[in-house]
């Protein structure tokens, strides 16, 4: 299994939280949060990264007209407000907790920046990890604008694919156990759940793709 967010089956809550390290534990707390509770919001100060023990988070901006864009939906081990690192001094964007029980460590750029020097390696795959995400991010707001929304899901799909997917032995279908919900999922590509479930039933009869609540599995190859 590929797992981009993961950097290589690297979980970074486990790697990078100061709760995992003597040295830092002591004055070290982890925050929970219920369902809807914000993390930061628009142009709070970059002063922390974050990352996600328990729980998922969404990452998102308002337009000019006050409507809610998604950019990325994370899961456990996943890290955001990375631009800190970069030196980004306010939020572009706001962090949410979707679920009713989530658990954040969150990192300030100082105690970050000696975690990464002590970890060389690890360093270089989390700007690596960094500029990855900003190429994917990228690449869904072309979707968004450019393309429908059968498209955007096929190409949502091509991405759960690299990150959850793995072949069957069996069958040779590619099979996708992922942690979103349909409602994530709509949300992700622009859509209503209406419409994704009338497009996935679609691409199920077109022999596309099958599903269950638990995975995907993509029948033949997406072009």
């Amino acid at each position: 299994m590929s797992a981009l967010w993961f950097l290589e089956d690297i979980n970074l809550y486990k790697l990078l939280c100061p709760h995992k390290y003597p040295e830092y534990k002591k004055n070290h707390v982890l925050n929970s949060y219920k369902k809807s509770d914000y993390i930061y919001f628009e142009q709070d100060a970059a002063n922390k990264i974050y990352l996600i023990d328990k729980g998922k988070v969404k990452i998102g901006y308002y337009t000019e007209e006050g409507e809610e864009m998604i950019k990325a939906i994370l899961t456990k081990g996943e890290l955001f407000g990375e631009k800190a690192i970069l030196g980004i001094e306010k939020r572009s964007e706001f962090a949410q907790s979707i679920d009713n029980s989530t658990i954040i460590c969150p990192v300030s750029k100082d105690t970050m920046y000696s975690l990464m020097r002590d970890n060389v390696s690890v360093s270089f795959k989390i700007y690596k990890f960094i500029g990855l995400r900003i190429k994917k991010l990228e690449r869904r707001l072309q979707l968004l604008l450019f393309k429908d929304t059968r498209t955007r899901l096929l190409e949502f799909f091509n991405e759960l694919c690299e990150d959850y997917g793995y072949e069957c032995d069996e069958t040779g279908d590619n099979v996708i156990k992922h942690p979103y919900t349909q409602k994530d999922i709509a949300t992700l590509i622009g859509t209503s759940r209406p419409t994704l479930n009338a497009i996935m039933n679609e691409l199920k009869q077109d022999q596309i793709i099958d599903f269950n609540r638990k995975e995907i599995r993509l029948l033949k190859k997406i072009a």
